[in-house]
Formats: structure tokens, sequence, C-alpha cells
């Protein structure tokens, strides 16, 4: 039998794909850029210790479809966060990968055209473009760490990463985020489960040896040192929520009792608020007033925000769409983000510089 019948059987194609040096060369780094993305993470790095009395809050599109209202958002979330900076820490939302239940858009990368065309190599100069200009308009980025590859591209410009709920248990996923250069959140798994994620901090604080890529785009044997910021994010789970302060005592205990951080953060959206933007306000005030009840384990929020409220389906004339609306998970709309966020600011401005932070 030839060997062609019993190798790559379901392989329509391949094709070589531009090293992480070369698009790094032509998508350079900038010092205003790097200065940034440095300041952000030890910021987070700061609260996680306890060091710093703020809050972070990742937020900002559930995915980033449109590069232009990106950067219309990062305006308006700049301007928020120079006005509650002594309380909150504004993190900007990039998310360029989505995690699909079956199929769908995979996000900006993997198809950045919208139109399954897949032109991943520009998605990843379109993705570096951009996280380049919103770092240089000093805002600390966010993204979810999918693709165990796409790290060597982009992390560089990233100040706080996420795994998701259906990755959280992904050996995979736990090796990579051991090496990742800033903190990283693990949510809780689909089912509301903490177990999942407790294993996941617990795995991502040793060192691992595991297969991937370096800057040359070699296969290489990559060698950790463990990564010491990582921290659970609450997202409920099996349409019940969990950022009640009866599930966030719970998630203490089980946290202490495992000996890994006890720094939580909770997901406004998903499971937390049934999926409906509405719902994302009334969780950061209870939040808030769980702080301001005594509270100290949480110490950051995650919001879905955008220029305009919903979402909407894609559409195969891309100029029908509405300007700055999700294509993916609902979000609340920018008048509400600014009202919600301000009035938590005013609520915590007094409470936090009093609160002491539980160090991991």
């Amino acid at each position: 039998m030839p060997e062609s019948n019993i190798d790559n059987l379901h392989v329509k194609s391949q094709k070589v794909l531009i090293t992480p040096d070369q698009l790094k060369t032509n998508v350079p780094m900038t010092e205003t850029a790097k200065t940034s993305v440095l300041n952000g993470r030890q910021a987070i790095m700061d609260i996680l210790d306890g060091k710093d009395h703020r809050l972070f809050l990742v937020i900002g599109p559930c995915s980033i479809h449109d590069v232009e209202a990106a950067k219309d958002y990062a305006k308006r979330l700049k301007g928020l966060s120079e006005e509650v900076k002594d309380t909150l820490l504004l993190v900007m939302r990039v998310y360029f990968e989505k995690p699909r239940t079956t199929v769908g858009w995979k996000g900006l990368i993997n198809d950045p055209h919208l139109n399954d065309s897949f032109a991943i190599e520009e998605g990843l100069h379109i993705a570096r473009k951009l996280l380049i200009h919103l770092a240089e308009e000093g805002l600390p980025l966010s993204t979810e760490a999918l693709d165990p590859i796409s790290p060597q591209y982009l992390q560089d410009a990233i100040s706080w990463s996420a795994i998701g709920a259906r990755t959280t248990e992904s050996q995979t996923h736990r090796e990579m985020a051991s090496g990742l250069s800033n903190a990283i959140g693990f949510k809780n798994g689909t089912d509301g489960g903490l177990t999942v994620a407790i294993n996941a901090l617990q795995s991502v604080s040793s060192p691992h040896s595991f297969l991937g890529i370096n800057q040359e785009g070699q296969v290489s044997v990559i060698n950790t040192k463990g990564n010491p910021y990582g921290h659970i994010v609450l997202r409920g789970g099996n349409s019940k929520p969990n950022y009640d302060s009866v599930n966030v005592a719970l998630a203490e205990q089980s946290l202490s009792k495992a000996s890994v951080s006890t720094n939580i953060m909770v997901d406004c959206s998903h499971a937390n608020s049934n999926k409906d933007p509405a719902l994302q306000p009334l969780v950061m005030e209870n939040v808030t007033n769980q702080i301001i009840e005594g509270n100290k384990s949480i110490v950051g929020l995650m919001v879905e925000s955008n220029i305009g409220w919903g979402n909407q389906k894609l559409k195969p004339n891309l100029d029908d769409m509405e300007y700055g609306v999700s294509v993916t998970d609902a979000c609340i709309d920018w008048e509400t983000t600014e009202k919600s966020i301000r009035a938590m600011r005013d609520k915590l401005k007094d409470r936090l510089p009093q609160r002491r932070l539980k160090k991991s």
C-alpha cells in the first residue's frame, strides 16, 4: 500500500505560516507600547499581591471583529480609565479567538474577513497591529489564550490572559499558561464546579516541559518555570450563577484547602448573567456590596461591553451590520458601561484603601 494512503487522509492542504520573528519584524513593538504592557502587567501583579488596593476590571467586546470600532472603544475606555484610576484599573478585552461549542466564526485571527476565507496570516498581522496601537494608547490589554501556537506571535502585547471554561481542564493549556509572561485567570468549568480550575492553578504554578514552537517557528521542547500569578475566575455554570457571597465564601474555602491563590475574579457575563447583558450591572453592584460588607478575596471583574447594546448575526454584506455591536455574546452598551463603572468607583473609592487583600 503506498504511504500516501496512510498519512494525512483527511487533510485538504497545508501552508507554511510566517514565523513569530518575521511577524514581529513586520509589525515591531514600539517603546511606548512596551512600557504600557509592562506597566499593566506590574499593576495587575501588585493587585494580586495585595500591594495595590485597586480592583482590576477586564472589560470590552466579547470579541473583536471591527478594528475601527475597537479603536473607537479604546479611546472611550482610556478616558474613563483616567477618571477612575484611583480605584479601578481598567484592562481592555481584546479577544481574537473564539471557542465554539460546535461551529461558527472563530475570531479575527482565524477569519479576519468574516467570510470563511481563513486568511490566518493576514489575521495575525491585523491582530498585532491593533494590539500595538491600543497599547500605545496607554491601555493594559487582555485576551483569551486559546490556540497554543498564537501566544508566540502576540503575547508580548498582553498584560493579562484568560483560560476559558472549555480549556481550563486541558493539559495543553495549563502547560502553555505556565510559561506566559503575565497573570492568568482560569475560569471554573461549564458545569459550575471549581475542581478543574483548582487543579489548573496547582498545575500552572509548576514547571512543565512540552512541545511548542520557538520564535523561528521551529517545533521545540519548551521548558517553563511555572506561573505564580494564576487565579480563579467565577463565571457560573449549568445556567446558575456563582458570584453571590455564599458561593464566593465556598470558593475561598476550596482554594485555601487546596493551598492555591485565594484571589477571586468574577465574570459578570456567561452563566452569572444567564448571558443577558442587562444583568451584568447587577452582578457588578452585588460584588461592590460584598466588598463594602467586608469581602477581601475579590480582586477583579470581567465585563462584556461594547459601543452598542446586545449582539447581531454576521451578514454577507458587512456594510449592512450595525456599528459597534458584538457578533458573539451580547454586551452592555457604552452608556451603561460608563454608568456602572462610575457607580462602582464612587462606592469603593474610600473602602478599597482600607481593605487588606489576602496574598496568594
